[in-house]
């Protein structure tokens, strides 16, 4: 029978990208996808891969960023992300909000600016577009641009074989539609969390921190190197914010297990200097 259900929770997602970039991981580690991979996570990105056209990019940033859907302030956010929880999930039984709060607490720790804090705090906000609806395809994972030939450095890059953009022989060029060195403003990557949560927070946080928000899960490019071509200088200027930023996303979950009672005061604080009470998605 065919999985229909490429992973049973977001928790679990997070799970496997810890695992896959885990520290002192070689080259070969990286690429090596074979029968070690869960079977979830492939479907996973077969789904992905054949899915995400620049049709459907198109389609989801007309859908979602003129920010019509709703208002409600960050906090609340977390609370409506926390809803995610799988209780029958075995990997971990961090909420949400916890693995937030994890991120935010190790980026605090290590003496890290404060809107650095709240770019740790909120940067999976974007997640809610499944409690509306779409499919984990569409929400989370690995990054990519639309509109140009895929990298092989992108996981599981057979996969697109299956997408119809391959037939589009202006799509299949190194810079496709883009121009050289143009910059990634210009650039349309695959529709999920990091590019929705981009739209809904930039008029409200530092330029490092949209740029944490918006690519941190391109890893193509801030970790394999791909798509420097599409780049300009201020791009890979920022860059050096969003390799900073990964880690304590990836790595946090191992920590203590955070108080969200205790710790939400100092967070609410930090929240109303930069954002106002509510803010529309």
């Amino acid at each position: 029978m065919a999985i229909t259900q490429p992973l049973a929770s977001l928790d679990e997602w997070d799970d496997e990208v810890k695992a896959r970039y885990k520290p002192g991981k070689s080259q070969e580690e990286f690429r090596n996808y074979g029968d070690g991979v869960h079977p979830r996570v492939r479907e996973f990105y077969r789904l992905n891969h054949t899915n995400q056209t620049y049709d459907f990019v198109m389609q989801k940033r007309k859908e979602y960023l003129s920010l019509n859907r709703t208002e409600m302030g960050i906090w609340e956010a977390m609370e409506f992300l926390n809803t995610l929880v799988d209780d029958s999930d075995p990997d971990t039984d961090l909420s949400q909000i916890e693995h937030n709060l994890q991120t935010a607490e190790s980026i605090r720790a290590d003496g890290h600016p404060r809107w650095m804090q709240l770019a740790g705090l909120i940067h999976d906000l974007g997640k809610v577009m499944w409690i509306w609806g779409e499919p984990q395809w569409a929400v989370v994972g690995d990054t990519f641009p639309v509109g140009c030939a895929w990298s092989d450095k992108i996981v599981f890059p057979q996969f697109f074989e299956a997408n119809p953009d391959k037939d589009r022989p202006e799509f299949q060029t190194e810079c496709g539609i883009y121009e050289r060195n143009g910059g990634l403003d210009k650039v349309n990557l695959s529709w999920g969390h990091d590019e929705y949560l981009y739209h809904v927070t930039k008029d409200y946080m530092p330029e490092p921190a949209q740029y944490m928000i918006r690519y941190h899960s391109f890893y193509p490019a801030h970790r394999e190197g791909a798509y420097d071509h599409l780049m300009n200088d201020h791009d890979r200027e920022m860059f050096g914010w969003v390799r900073k930023f990964n880690p304590y996303d990836l790595y946090s979950k191992g920590l203590a297990k955070p108080d969200p009672v205790a710790l939400r005061p100092y967070y609410e604080e930090l929240i109303a200097e930069y954002f106002p009470e509510k803010i529309r998605w």
